[in-house]
């Protein structure tokens, strides 16, 4: 027991010190001061900028930068739906993959677009090497990309500055921080045995008799951009629990740190946008106890094991259905609870497996997406629920609420309240639809509560961009792939649109000079009150879900 926790304390320790590393160089590139090789990373970004006829770099209003996402996205969108389309013209294709139905191909498109990479098909007997990499793998860069420069505009907002250019961004994204980081992680991820070829796929002989083929695939490149990038979409069906993908405790380590990395890192960049560092670390202090609480419930659970199983054999032991041994009960706690709190959905072991305090936390950081939250938006998410909580603060003590100088008035509040609510309409909606019809739509593999928490937890990680499942759900169905869809769209693009619309609002506000009256928001009390907001808000949204589903099971398990 002490070595697994200790496992987790030291993976902990190195995000830590990550964070204001990460966070001053990404804070750096966006305000334009200098950074390493500066003059190499000019010249290519030039040429990209002449490539892409982008010539005016003006920075933009809300709606213009809201605009040029959607028209990107929808254009990337329809290269890759081709792309998968045209699959058996193309190259790699060793096994004579046919084209995935239609459908099937739309939810795909869909999901990686999105950042979600939620995935209705198993990677090696669907894509081939072709597809996988250059239609899904160019979205893991540019989806990834989108979300960030959709943190760093609402950071300028929010702090006062115009929003940026979303071109400029989205280069400076790919080109700056997720380009060479994946590089120098895909080299590790290689030396720790993830393969990287183009190579035709292997046919071995099983000790059955028969043959059995097993693809190798380019797999390092696309596996830290998985992680790093927040997409949790595997090249192969069992993720990052398959030994290609994860083959050892170290890429496992790698993969962790990476996946938890670019979220905790823009929390200290926010702190130097704001010029208030101590702020910053405050809130990173705030989701990392929250983060912690919900690693210690997770791990505890999985190391005390099933209680009706242990009372058979006489015997405690921990959980370890659903779980690699190189990983075991705690480094799979661990990824469970980092893959939903950053809105990575890659898994090290089968989340459906997990006990129901692990199924309760997974779900609970999908309900409130903030810990630490998906690529660039989740920090967003989390500096919505501060700007809430000092309008709560404000109306109590009768003065008008005010957030880096800067007053939150009624505008400011109908988006906050909008990109707050579309979540839990995005998922209770088509579930309770889904619930309705159990036998022909919802594809339910358990009986009883479970059953419950499995369709809850599709459509969450769709509206949270997560893209993580609990197996054993029939989910490729022309229902399923079009609900998910649509719920995805609504999930992305409905908050990106209110939050670049609330941080241009907000970059044009005049600053209200500070007085001795002014509620300042770098103070423990302010910041324990706004993880209090945080959690009385997530519980009464969600709270009745979760009884029904996880909490029920914990107590039928419990006996």
């Amino acid at each position: 027991m002490g070595q697994g926790f200790l496992q987790i304390i030291l993976t902990l320790i190195i995000v830590i010190i990550l964070t204001p590393i990460l966070g001053n160089y990404i804070a750096n590139i966006f305000l334009g001061k200098r950074t390493l090789f500066d003059s190499f990373f000019n010249y290519i970004e030039q040429k990209i900028y002449i490539l892409m006829s982008i010539r005016n770099q003006e920075s933009m209003t809300g709606w213009q930068y809201a605009r040029n996402i959607l028209i990107s996205n929808l254009l990337m969108g329809i290269l890759v739906f081709f792309i998968l389309g045209i699959q058996p013209l193309l190259p790699f294709n060793y096994t004579q993959l046919t084209a995935p139905s239609w459908d099937l191909a739309l939810h795909t498109t869909i999901s990686f677009l999105t950042n979600t990479d939620q995935q209705h098909y198993i990677g090696e007997t669907s894509l081939n090497y072709a597809s996988q990499v250059f239609g899904l793998g160019f979205l893991m860069f540019t989806s990834a990309a989108t979300g960030l420069t959709v943190g760093i505009a609402f950071i300028r907002g929010l702090t006062g500055k115009p929003l940026g250019n979303f071109y400029v961004d989205l280069v400076k994204s790919i080109t700056r921080i997720l380009l060479p980081i994946s590089l120098i992680g895909a080299i590790i991820l290689i030396f720790t045995g993830v393969p990287e070829t183009w190579a035709s796929p292997i046919t071995i002989n099983t000790l059955e008799g028969s043959s059995q083929i097993i693809p190798v695939a380019p797999l390092a490149h696309f596996e830290i951009i998985k992680q790093l990038g927040e997409n949790g979409g595997g090249f192969f069906g069992a993720n990052s629990a398959h030994p290609f993908e994860n083959p050892t405790p170290f890429s496992n380590l790698i993969e962790t740190v990476a996946m938890l990395s670019i979220p905790t890192a823009l929390i200290y960049t926010y702190g130097i946008f704001a010029e208030n560092k101590r702020q910053a670390w405050l809130i990173f202090s705030m989701v990392l106890t929250l983060f912690i609480i919900l690693i210690g419930i997770t791990a505890v659970g999985e190391y005390n094991g099933n209680e009706l199983i242990n009372n058979i054999i006489g015997v405690q032991n921990p959980n370890l259905e659903g779980k690699e041994v190189r990983f075991g009960w705690s480094q799979t706690a661990l990824w469970a609870i980092a893959t939903t709190a950053t809105m990575c959905g890659a898994v090290n072991g089968m989340l459906d497996s997990l006990m129901p305090s692990g199924s309760f936390s997974t779900i609970f950081n999908l309900f409130l997406q903030i810990i630490w939250g998906g690529q660039g938006t989740g920090t967003a998410y989390l500096f919505i629920y501060l700007i809430l909580t000092v309008f709560l603060t404000g109306l109590m003590v009768g003065r008008t609420p005010e957030f880096l100088g800067r007053k939150i008035e009624k505008q400011e509040i109908i988006l906050a309240s909008v990109i707050l609510l579309i979540h839990p309409i995005a998922i209770l909606i088509p579930s309770a639809i889904t619930l309705a019809f159990p036998e022909t739509l919802a594809g339910i593999s358990n009986s009883g509560f479970h059953s419950l928490t499995q369709v809850i937890y599709e459509y969450t990680s769709a509206a949270a961009n997560n893209g993580s499942g609990l197996e054993g759900l029939g989910d490729n169905t022309l229902w399923w792939n079009l609900s998910c869809s649509i719920v995805l769209l609504i999930g992305r693009y409905i908050p990106i649109i209110s939050l670049l619309l609330l941080a241009d609002n907000i970059s044009r506000k005049q600053p209200v000079p500070q007085t001795t009256g002014t509620l300042r928001t770098d103070t423990v009390l302010f910041t324990t009150v706004t993880g209090g907001v945080i959690l009385i808000l997530g519980a009464l949204t969600f709270f009745p879900v979760l009884i029904l589903g996880p909490i029920a099971e914990g107590f039928s398990l419990g006996g």
